[in-house]
């Protein structure tokens, strides 16, 4: 079954390798020990370590600062990699391609220095925390906030729904500064996670994705240092608005990677398996089921290469960076709901891959900007841009 693809590995050693790479770590040291992490609700410190020491994390940063100089390309190898794996434990995407860049673009030399290098090592574990208990897509409407105290802050308020929470060493939070400004009142600060104040509370049981760690976190009057603040006091929201296309970008790849090998578990149970005396596959139904469902991966597939290409040359725009995230994603849910008809009653037993897939894939139609937000930005587009001449 041709159901291989890369982003351009026929033509670039380097990406060909470290796809090799990838599958070896995820062979060796994800897969033996996932359905343990799945019961501990979260993957061991030790993989962070082992991937820095590989050279997986952060690699988009400069080496003064422990990466690689690495382009976008080589990033969605490894969220490729471990999203076409079934494995969604390690989110090393969000701490190397959401977090660092908020250092790296806004941070200070200091900022960058004490942070990045042992974040590329695997020794800190970083999270992003914007959303809170009554504010979802609405980052303009947080509550939390950091009053200016004694030439530093007072950081009050709660987060929830924190990826990495509960192994982060660093936390990039999203508080008001001056809440009578609304979105031009956020700011973002650095928050060491050893600070009094802070608390950790409970360890989410989510639907799917159960060995990736989601967490409260709450903010008891924790004093942060006037260096604590990341970029410019007021600027939060415009470096969030910045930053998410590459986010969206991310949950798509994760999409594409999880519906390509979702498809193939398929296609080899529906070989394998026989009903009536003959292959499932040889069935008509079947056959037009998986056909369907591969035309759907080759559509998305071809729609995320250009996308990335188009990122890596810094040319990817929000709308597009939108439309990837929501077609995507709605798309993989519906491929992984006819793959898991076609197992019948297996597909609902959890330890089969694609049980697992169906429950990890409902949630990326919320993260990162809900299906029904990513149209409302797509929209905006398509009503402010000019109407086509008219021959």
């Amino acid at each position: 079954m041709a159901l291989s693809w890369q982003w351009d590995d026929e033509d670039d050693e380097e990406l060909a390798g470290l796809r090799a790479t990838v599958r070896r770590f995820i062979e060796q040291e994800i897969a033996p020990h996932h359905a343990r992490w799945e019961q501990e609700g979260q993957v061991s410190r030790e993989l962070w370590r082992k991937a820095g020491a590989l050279g997986l994390l952060c690699m988009g940063l400069p080496e003064s600062l422990g990466g690689c100089a690495a382009h976008f390309g080589h990033s969605a190898v490894v969220v490729q990699e471990l999203a076409r794996s079934g494995y969604t434990g390690p989110l090393f995407h969000l701490h190397s391609e959401i977090v660092a860049p908020y250092l790296l673009h806004y941070g200070s030399a200091d900022q960058q220095r004490s942070w990045l290098p042992r974040m590329a090592r695997g020794e800190v574990i970083s999270a992003i925390a914007m959303t809170e208990p009554a504010t979802g897509s609405d980052l303009g409407g947080i509550t939390t906030r950091a009053v200016p105290h004694e030439g530093g802050y007072r950081l009050k308020g709660q987060k929830i729904f924190i990826s990495n929470g509960q192994l982060a060493d660093l936390v990039v939070v999203a508080a008001k500064t001056e809440p009578e400004l609304g979105a031009r009142g956020v700011s973002l600060f650095l928050l060491d996670t050893t600070r009094p104040g802070f608390e950790r509370g409970r360890r989410l049981h989510k639907i799917g994705m159960h060995a990736q760690d989601t967490s409260e976190l709450f903010f008891d009057d924790v004093w942060l240092p006037a260096d604590c603040l990341l970029g410019e006091p007021g600027k939060g929201f415009a470096y969030l608005m910045n930053e998410l296309p590459q986010e969206r970008l991310l949950v798509a790849i994760s999409a594409v990677g999880a519906m390509e090998s979702a498809l193939r578990w398929t296609c080899e149970h529906v070989i394998d398996r026989k009903a009536f005396g003959a292959p499932l596959a040889s069935k008509q139904v079947v056959r037009h089921a998986l056909a369907q469902a591969y035309g759907d991966v080759q559509v998305a597939r071809s729609f995320l290469k250009d996308c990335v290409r188009r990122h890596c040359a810094g040319t990817l725009d929000t709308a597009s960076a939108s439309v990837a995230k929501f077609w995507t994603t709605e798309m993989q849910f519906s491929v992984i709901d006819r793959c898991v008809q076609l197992f019948g009653g297996y597909g609902y037993m959890y330890e089969y891959p694609i049980a697992r897939a169906w429950a990890d894939a409902r949630v990326q139609r919320v993260y990162g900007g809900t299906t029904e937000i990513m149209k409302e930005i797509v929209a905006r587009h398509v009503l402010d841009a000019p109407a086509p001449a008219r021959s």
